[in-house]
Parts: C-alpha cells; sequence; structure tokens
C-alpha cells in the first residue's frame, strides 16, 4: 500500500532524512520512533508533500506520488494529523466533519458514518463548537478529519 524506496529529505543543507526505506501493507499498523530530532516528523511531512524528497520514491498503491502536490496525496487517502490538533475551535463537530469530507475529494461524503462508529462520542458533540470539547475529544476529532 505505502512504499518508501530510498528516501532523502532536507531542510535547506541540513540532510534530515537519510535513504529510508520502508513498507507499509493494507491493514499493517507501523510505529515510528526515535528521538527528538531524529527525522520522525520530517519523514511524515516527505510522504505527505510537505516537504519535498530529493531523492528516492513514495508509492501509494503501486503510484508514484513522490512529486504530487499535498492535496493530491491527500486525496489519494494519506493523511497528517498534526500534534497540536488544529481544529476549527468556532465551527461545531458537524462542521468541522464537513470541512475535512469537502478536503478529501469525491466520495469524501461517506466517511462520517465511518468516523462516528471509531468515535461514537463525537455523534453525541455534533452540535457543538471544536473549542468546547475535552482534550481527548478534540484529539478524537483531529484524527476522524484525517479519516
Amino acid at each position: 500500500m505505502l512504499r518508501l524506496e530510498e528516501v532523502h529529505s532536507y531542510y535547506g543543507d541540513s540532510h534530515v532524512v537519510q535513504g529510508v526505506s520502508l513498507a507499509v501493507e493494507r491493514g499493517e499498523t507501523v510505529a515510528l520512533v526515535g528521538r527528538n530530532g531524529a527525522g520522525k516528523t520530517t519523514l511524515l511531512k516527505t510522504i505527505m508533500g510537505i516537504v519535498p524528497a530529493r531523492r528516492g520514491r513514495v508509492l501509494l498503491d503501486g503510484a508514484d506520488v513522490t512529486d504530487l502536490p499535498t492535496h493530491q496525496i491527500a486525496r489519494r487517502g494519506i493523511t497528517l494529523v498534526p500534534e497540536d490538533r488544529r481544529i476549527f475551535p468556532r465551527l461545531t463537530v458537524a462542521e468541522n466533519l464537513r470541512v475535512a469530507e469537502l478536503a478529501h475529494g469525491p466520495g469524501g461524503a461517506g466517511a462520517r458514518g465511518r468516523v462516528l462508529e471509531y468515535f461514537p462520542r463525537l455523534g453525541e458533540r455534533l452540535d457543538q463548537a471544536g473549542q468546547d470539547l475535552s482534550g481527548g475529544e478534540q484529539q478524537m476529532l483531529a484524527l476522524a478529519r484525517g479519516s
């Protein structure tokens, strides 16, 4: 499903990600661990196209997405959920989910039912503003927007 082949990425002249190769199959869970500054977030941003890969390839379902813009990668199903949540605080839970559905492009509208199966608590909070959710509920909403 997701394959990285000898991926290298940089911040300016700093060579941060150095020749990473990995494969993640559908249904498989993979953890990326390491100390602060090891390049974990940079690798994730490289997969998303936020930080360009200078060498190597990122393949999704066999298609090379290395040079695609971030929004096209997201529409193919890859999402980065930031640590700091970045929900829309004044929008309701339902509105936050709708924004995510629109961002995912065609077929995104069917995601709400699946998301509410994973996070039934959000179904109870659809009319509440994001800023009025508990920290855990905000994290659920951030994850739901990325699915």
